[in-house]
């Protein structure tokens, strides 16, 4: 089985256009890949010109194309009122992504793709912090679990091929992104975003009061998605899980799935405050607790891609100001 990685390959970004996908294609470039003198290309076809809903279309640009390195970034995502009110949307829809791309990756002859699934995957209560080996281990966060399920099934699907086929197939857990193309949408966006929007918006209109989700005593780790582009570019590089000195799982078993993340957490009322103070908004912050919290603490154990090598280099302070700045450049 051939896992390298080098400037010479086509690689297919599916979901190029999101706030993952455009973050690894910048790092990609920044890295040389896609160099057309090396014999290098990176393949991001938009929605119009590859629906990847739709299994024949899919099949056949993947007959048309072959690609050498598969990137699964594309996903329906939103936070907790989006999932809870299209959990149908947000089940079938990424199933069908997930295995239009994954299973054409293998029967047209990609010799590696990265899944990107999601630290909503693991059990509401889990132990913390969280190892890749709590998968499954409990019961799901209920206003996520469509989504998580559909993520499971995705990490799945590649353990299989890889089992079954030796199809080299690894998968990533990110924690809670951010930064440069995020979806500030009051309605289906994350928590980053949402609380960027409400505080820049706020100061502008001069509002004396921001009401947040929630009690606020939540606890989230955030990666900036340059980051997490970092991280992908290095597993795809350096990862070989069949390798001896690779990563295992506790009980010594093959381990093709790994955490990003800081390894630190912070609440989300201080997140408030910190958004807040570095936008300098000076009104008050008040919570709803009739709205939901979600899972009460969700940091992940990094220490396997860490013993790889890889290290997050954005701090949460310097994210937040990059985000804050994106955010006021988009003018929305």
């Amino acid at each position: 089985m051939d896992s390298n990685f080098s400037l010479k390959d086509k690689i297919f970004i599916a979901g190029s256009n999101g706030m993952v996908g455009s973050a690894i294609y910048r790092n990609l470039i920044k890295k040389g890949y896609g160099k057309s003198n090396v014999g290098g290309q990176i393949l991001c076809p938009k929605r119009e010109e590859l629906n990847l809903l739709n299994s024949q279309e899919v099949k056949e640009w993947f007959s048309k194309n072959k690609p050498d390195i598969v990137i699964v970034a594309a996903a329906k995502v939103g936070g907790i009122l989006a999932n809870n009110t299209f959990p149908a949307d947000f089940l079938l829809e990424n199933l069908k992504i997930q295995v239009n791309v994954i299973e054409n990756s293998h029967l047209f002859g990609a010799k590696r793709l990265l899944f990107l699934g999601s630290s909503c995957i693991y059990p509401k209560f889990s132990r913390q912090p969280i190892k890749e080996d709590y998968l499954l281990n409990g019961n799901l966060e209920k206003t996520n679990e469509w989504y998580a399920i559909a993520k499971i099934s995705g990490i799945k699907l590649c353990e299989s091929l890889r089992r079954q086929y030796g199809f080299d197939a690894i998968s990533v857990m990110p924690t809670n992104l951010y930064g440069k193309g995020d979806n500030y949408d009051y309605q289906t966006s994350h928590v980053m975003a949402s609380l960027i929007r409400k505080f820049s918006e706020a100061k502008k209109h001069n509002l004396q009061n921001v009401t947040c989700w929630g009690t606020g005593e939540p606890l989230r780790e955030f990666l900036h998605v340059d980051d997490l582009a970092d991280a992908l570019t290095f597993l795809l590089e350096e990862w070989k899980p069949e390798s001896p000195s690779s990563p295992r799982k506790d009980n010594g078993e093959l381990l093709s799935y790994l955490n990003i993340g800081t390894g630190k957490d912070i609440s989300i009322k201080e997140l408030a405050e910190k958004i807040a103070f570095l936008i300098d908004y000076k009104g008050e912050i008040s919570w709803d607790k009739s709205k939901p919290d979600g899972t009460p603490k969700k940091q992940l154990d990094n220490t396997r891609i860490n013993q790889l090598g890889w290290y997050p280099k954005i701090s949460l302070n310097e994210g937040i100001k990059k985000t804050i700045k994106d955010f006021n450049d988009l003018k929305i």
